[in-house]
């Protein structure tokens, strides 16, 4: 009887998953979303666009829809696309609209969330840094000068995807946009004005005329008819429900793991941990559920947001690189395909629920016809339970729903996986060993002198670089006007990494984290009897996402004085100070082929002092269609390219507890590379090893048994 219910499912998820030629009427009440007059109970994953190539989009969506889901949900990217106001870029990975034609090519539904205010552990929270230059402005409340931006540029959106057809009222994919992004967070921050600011967004969103519903996740107050959604990793127990009787309740985020960020170490969510809060999100009335990420994909460049690593939401059903996260992907799939197969009653019936033990229940819908569907959930996570549910014995695994798509029959328990694990396998296909096929150039540190930016005070970070590099220097020259034994070097900082030096001299670094707001350090120096150039680079490790008041937050360099043994303390903290925006490498682009010639490359040389160092190389790309993966593990922190496109920051030095990096492993696109005389570029910023980088190639090997899995030697 299980094997006939499994084949029922298969036929009908890949029937569901089809998403209709034509104009489609999308509506909702209480109970789903109703596109052209069907209910529609839809599992749908977050796949972003600029996290990825044009070139994997078609395989991402494609093992989505295998996976059976139904929608693809993505942000869009307000400071990717808008680089200055009314300067738009829909370009390669940019491209929005190419994105969404995929997503219907494969017949699959898109949720657009336009926010524009995003989050996401993105850079800025999506926030273009220009925004922070218009006076008067505040962001995220009943602000005029923000509302104007925001409404031209989510205008801007909604008028590209009706002009190519996109929105399902034109026959398009797109059947849920969404404005704003978790403002409840924020709401209380802002009192009255912050209200006034939900309402003004959901009038202006729904005035732009759709088509199709608009929704607010995280926000109880959402105005109608706008749908308040949940987000998080248990909406079935967290979620308190729609704010009206006539909206359904949707899930918007399911977290598939979570964010890492540099220190942190990797969270791991088990397959039986997300099926349980699905099936329980399903038999307490949800009928859309998306899962983020469902591939969470890459932060090239400076995307990232505050500390926030270049791989993205890797333990996704879908890693970092698109191959398939065993057993997850394989688990969700068979979940899917029988929750559909209980469609009509879950969709159309009366739903009951009741006790059948003390930690026990049952959930079940009936509908007119006789078609019937059960979830037996058992909250225990001791053991083993048997129940009597209609006559019939049933045990439940720990911390598990049997799901019975006929009320007789239990055909899936989420706690119990059929699918095999996979692993993945890293081979190595070159190491970068050889001292003659890299060439290195060492940034100069500035004093005081060089600079032509000056101020009697220090200035904050953010809106002296405009966010167009992560560093900073700070400069200042002084003489002690009497002996200073022992001299400290005293320094706090709002930003995220530090580094000193003295007449040129690197002495030390120091960096804060995630969970920290800013950090000190104390150096001891050796300063000269007459004048002393102190240069000191204030980092950041991308922009805070999300918040209050984002427009007034400080970061860079706010005390810094030299202490002497006694009493004697140098404050340079009002002084005159010298700035310089960026690293000259950055300022000349010399990661571009065309401006190589502009400085002096040199061979590699064995001194101790490496900080602030360029390297570059070519090589060629590996053979067959595999993944690609530099290792950098031999490297401390900076920034790597290929061939122009920057694969992103990497800190390999900042260690986990558990006393590992947090990323080795970069991922370099398929796209990025030639056949070959690919160009590397490197920057490190203290000290690391170029000759023991490596290039990878990354795959999975599948298992029919655990013995195999446990087994197989050298994996990650």
């Amino acid at each position: 009887m299980k094997a006939v219910w499994w084949w029922i499912c298969i036929a009908v998820a890949a029937q569901a998953s089809m998403a209709t030629a034509g104009e489609d009427n999308v509506t909702y009440d209480g109970r789903s979303l109703i596109i052209n007059g069907q209910r529609k109970l839809l599992f749908s994953g977050s796949i972003h666009y600029p996290r990825s190539t044009p070139q994997m989009w078609p395989s991402l969506i494609a093992k989505a829809k295998e996976g059976g889901v139904d929608v693809i949900q993505t942000y869009v990217f307000w400071n990717l696309h808008e680089l200055q106001p009314g300067q738009y870029d829909f370009n390669g990975r940019y491209d929005l609209v190419k994105f969404i034609k995929e997503i219907q090519a494969q017949g699959l539904y898109a949720c657009l969330r336009i926010g524009p205010f995003i989050e996401s552990e993105w850079n800025y929270g999506g926030l273009p840094f220009w925004l922070h230059d218009v006076p008067g402005i505040v962001y995220r409340t009943n602000n005029e000068p923000f509302k104007m931006y925001m409404q031209n540029f989510t205008t801007k959106i909604v008028k590209m995807m009706k002009s190519e057809g996109l929105y399902a009222s034109q026959g398009g994919p797109i059947i849920l946009s969404q404005i704003e992004n978790e403002y409840q967070n924020v709401e209380a921050a802002f009192h009255e004005e912050g209200a006034a600011y939900v309402k003004w967004a959901a009038k202006m969103a729904v005035d732009l005329g759709t088509g199709v519903p608009w929704i607010m996740c995280k926000q109880t107050d959402a105005p109608d008819p706008v749908i308040n959604t949940c987000n998080g990793m248990r909406c079935g127990e967290t979620f308190g429900g729609p704010n009206s009787p006539n909206k359904p309740s949707l899930w918007t985020e399911d977290w598939t793991s979570f964010y890492q960020v540099y220190g942190g170490e990797p969270y791991i969510r088990s397959a039986e941990d997300i099926a349980f809060h699905v099936a329980l999100f399903i038999a307490k009335n949800g009928s859309y559920i998306n899962y983020y990420m469902y591939h969470g994909g890459t932060n090239f460049g400076r995307t990232s947001s505050a500390y926030v690593i270049t791989g993205y939401y890797d333990q996704a059903p879908l890693d970092e690189y698109g191959l398939l996260r065993q057993p997850k992907w394989g688990h969700l799939k068979e979940l899917h395909a029988v929750i559909k197969n209980c469609s009509t009653p879950l969709l159309q019936g009366v739903q009951s629920n009741f006790s059948i033990g003390p930690l026990q229940q049952a959930y079940v819908f009936e509908e007119g016809s006789g078609a019937c569907a059960a979830f037996l959930v058992n909250n225990d996570s001791r053991g083993n339970v048997t129940v009597q549910f209609r006559d019939n014995s049933f045990e439940l695994l720990p911390k598990s729903i049997g799901i019975l798509p006929d009320c007789q029959n239990m055909v899936f328990n989420t706690a119990k996986v059929s699918t095999m694990p996979n692993k993945r396998i890293t081979t190595v296909d070159k190491v970068f060993d050889a001292v003659d096929s890299w060439k290195e150039f060492k940034e100069d540190i500035p004093s005081f002198l060089d600079t032509s930016l000056q101020s009697n005070s220090l200035l904050e970070q953010m809106n002296t670089t405009k966010d167009v590099s992560d560093y900073l220097w700070y400069t200042f020259s002084f003489q002690p006007n009497s002996t200073c034994f022992e001299p400290v070097l005293h320094i706090e900082s709002l930003g995220h990494v530090a580094h000193s030096y003295i007449n040129s001299k690197f002495v030390e670094a120091e960096h804060g984290s995630h969970d920290t707001k800013g950090f000190s350090m104390d150096v001891p120096i050796s300063l000269n009897d007459g004048m002393n150039n102190v240069s000191i680079l204030s980092i950041m490790v991308g922009l805070q996402d999300s918040g209050a008041y984002l427009e007034s937050k400080y970061a860079g360099l706010n005390k810094v004085n030299i202490q002497c043994s006694g009493s004697n303390t140098y404050d340079f903290t009002n002084y005159t100070w010298g700035y310089q925006v960026a690293l000259k490498g950055e300022m000349l682009q010399i990661y571009k082929e065309q401006n190589l010639d502009k400085v002096e490359w040199t061979e590699i040389d064995d001194s101790t002092n490496k900080s602030l160092t360029w390297y570059k190389t070519t090589f060629d790309a590996p053979v067959g269609d595999d993944p690609v993966a530099l290792n950098m593990s031999s490297m401390q922190k900076g920034q790597v390219w290929v061939n122009e496109q920057s694969i992103g920051r990497y800190w390999v030095s900042f260690h986990t507890p558990k006393g590992n990096p947090s990323q080795t492993l970069y991922h370099v696109p398929r796209s990025f590379l030639e056949p070959s005389g690919n160009l590397l570029i490197v920057l490190e910023e203290l000290n690391g090893d170029p000759l023991q980088i490596s290039l990878n190639t990354i795959s999975v090997a599948n298992f029919t048994s655990l013995n195999s899995y446990n087994h197989l030697p050298l994996l990650i």
